[in-house]
């Protein structure tokens, strides 16, 4: 099967798209006429209820060869690692660190790929979400998925991955973000030959851009730098498979055809892509080390006013110059809980231990923060001379909820059981007499 190949972008952040693979595809004036032009069929794919509010309404219409009921019935697939089994473990208040996923022995693709390390809530519940790592060595070839549980955020750490949806083609480095909606189908391939990454599935209300307050209509994540792809399409038949994750389990069904075979569509309810390297971060250029919070890049809220029920956060190359101030990430309690990756580089709060590809878990009110060397080093630094942060890419999925690790992230080889050790050469340097 040849891959679907990119046909182009268009930008911005929950616009009203249009596009058209085929000239004349889009109907005028109405969604779904009698009969579509090129013999097509007209289908909605609706990611909000149909009364949601307005500007809060997500829902694109797809002009495509067959239905997507066109596929015969689904049967349950196994997979042990990929999974919402987030209560088969105690959750625990201690700090947890691992190390990076190593590439598969065996061939795997993206599917076989995903291992589940962490998670809240669930999809039956509408709320919370799961942390999972992949590791693939080999293409999606003759099999599609799509999630029917949540939105898919994926942040690659190795490999560029080439996602071919059924809305278009997006083309994800190192570096770069990519959301595939709830129930949209995708295959994923390989430029590269193998990738290694992160993936948050969203159980919650849809991941949007956080508000600027104070900030302004400017700054951080801006809307234009978000791209979602023009149409492009398969019409392709043979012996595939489709395969399902709902309510927690996978499930597979053989369909004769590809089911990436929109030829045209239009809406809001859409996949796109985004470059980290774009954020324009704030910071404080007086005195104190500023709240995490302004480094949000997108954030799904929930039923409580200012409390997400995820946030992505990251920490980006920047500048340093805050005066009288311990410039790093300052020691702290969080009533969130926080799952943090590395890209690229070192992160500034930690001298060593934590690699690109690997992650840690600080759960509601486990104390966290830099470690000893980091302490010593930035308590002695010259704060006449700004700190330039950079060749780094952090990353944080910050929730309301307690995040539970699954057994297989506690008992896994790459779990560092001596994560706590990294506190424990903090000095005592109390002296009443000290000012």
């Amino acid at each position: 099967m040849s891959a679907m190949q990119s046909s182009g972008y268009q930008s911005g952040f929950g616009n009203e798209f249009a596009t058209e693979a085929l000239p004349g595809t889009l109907p005028e004036g109405q969604n779904s006429p009698q009969r579509v032009a090129h013999g097509l069929y007209a289908e909605q794919l609706s990611g909000t209820a149909f009364t949601a509010p307005r500007h809060a309404n997500r829902r694109s219409w797809l002009y495509r060869i067959r239905p997507a009921a066109v596929h015969e019935p689904f049967e349950p697939l196994a997979h042990e690692r990929f999974h919402n089994r987030f209560d088969e473990a105690p959750a625990t208040p201690n700090q947890l660190r691992w190390d990076p996923l190593p590439m598969p022995a065996q061939s795997a693709d993206f599917i076989d790929g995903l291992v589940t390390l962490a998670g809240n809530g669930g999809p039956a519940e509408q709320a919370g979400i799961g942390i999972h790592l992949y590791a693939a060595n080999r293409p999606m070839q003759g099999r599609f998925f799509y999630d029917a549980d949540g939105e898919l955020l994926i942040v690659p750490q190795q490999g560029r991955l080439r996602i071919a949806t059924e809305l278009g083609v997006l083309d994800v480095e190192p570096q770069e973000i990519a959301v595939i909606p709830r129930g949209v189908r995708f295959r994923v391939d390989l430029p590269d030959g193998e990738a290694r990454g992160y993936v948050c599935e969203n159980f919650g209300a849809l991941l949007r851009l956080p508000e600027l307050g104070p900030i302004g209509s400017n700054c951080l994540a801006n809307p234009r730098d978000f791209l979602t792809p023009c149409a492009a399409y398969e019409d392709v038949e043979g012996d595939f498979r489709l395969v399902a994750k709902f309510q927690g389990a996978l499930w597979q069904a053989k369909i004769g055809h590809s089911p990436l075979d929109v030829v045209g569509w239009h809406g809001n309810y859409v996949p796109y892509k985004y470059d980290l390297r774009r954020f324009n971060t704030i910071g404080s250029i007086s005195y104190d080390h500023p709240d995490p919070s302004i480094f949000t890049v997108l954030t799904s809220p929930s039923d409580t006013p200012g409390t997400a029920n995820v946030d992505l956060a990251i920490f980006p190359p920047r500048w340093l110059v805050a005066q009288h101030t311990f410039r790093p990430p300052w020691f702290h309690r969080n009533v969130a809980s926080e799952f943090m990756g590395l890209v690229t580089g070192v992160y500034d709060a930690k001298a060593e231990g934590f690699a690109p590809g690997g992650a840690s878990l600080h759960n509601c009110m486990s104390g966290h923060g830099p470690d000893a060397a980091t302490f010593e080093k930035a308590s002695n630094a010259d704060l006449s001379k700004p700190d330039v942060i950079g060749g780094t890419m952090a990353f944080m999925f910050e929730t309301r909820r307690v995040i539970r690790p699954t057994r297989q992230a506690l008992e896994s080889p790459q779990l560092q059981k001596k994560y706590y050790a990294c506190w424990q050469g903090i000095a005592r340097h109390f002296d009443p007499e000290r000012k």
